[in-house]
């Protein structure tokens, strides 16, 4: 059985699909029973366990190639710290929700696109003043463009458009908590696709 587990799993890293379909199907009713119980029960109104599973599984279809288990146990440990890192994601968004003002609405002409390349970037030497705005909106959008679906959407409802988060929920029919795990995973990628900030400032004058 842990040979024919090994198997499995070396087919999902390797690429193939049904491999990985049948591994998180046979995983996830466990990984659901262990993620359960870490979500309080203040938390539970704005977090759904369904989500946090859609996001972790996405996850893992897109990170599987990172994958180093060899049996299934540590492909299990390897499941279920993504879980984690999403439910640690959303908490901590949601907490600072609880304490910070409610956003505003963007206001004409907002610099969104430039203010989430270098919250992406972590631009300390504000990459946006040297390279084109233009130049940023177009490689922001053409990345943004790349992201999954539901990705896509929390960024550009969230980041791009400044909904906010119950805004956004509400679009999207999921909980608060599924939207900031979306969005900490689309920035994840983001930072990904765009690569260092060096790649992007202008040549020119």
């Amino acid at each position: 059985m842990i040979e024919a587990d090994g198997e499995l799993i070396s087919r999902a890293v390797q690429g193939d699909q049904d491999a990985l379909s049948r591994l998180l199907e046979s995983c996830s009713p466990r990984l659901a029973n262990s993620m359960a119980s870490r979500i309080g029960g203040s938390w539970r109104p704005a977090l759904d366990l369904e989500d946090v599973m859609q996001v972790t599984l996405l996850e893992a279809f897109l990170r599987i190639e990172q994958c180093r288990a060899r049996e299934m146990g540590s492909f299990m440990a390897w499941l279920t710290r993504i879980a984690e890192n999403n439910l640690r994601d959303a908490i901590r968004e949601l907490e600072q929700a609880r304490r910070r003002i409610p956003r505003a609405e963007p206001a004409p002409g907002a610099n969104s696109s430039l203010d989430l390349f270098n919250l992406l970037t972590a631009a300390s030497s504000s990459p946006s003043r040297q390279a084109g705005r233009d130049e940023i909106r177009v490689i922001l959008d053409a990345a943004v463009q790349r992201l999954p679906p539901a990705y896509e959407q929390v960024v550009r409802l969230y980041d791009l458009d400044g909904r906010s988060a119950s805004d956004v929920a509400r679009a999207l029919a999921r909980s608060e908590g599924a939207v900031f795990m979306l969005r900490a995973r689309a920035h994840d990628r983001l930072r990904e696709l765009l690569g260092t900030e060096s790649r992007f400032f202008s040549d020119g004058p």
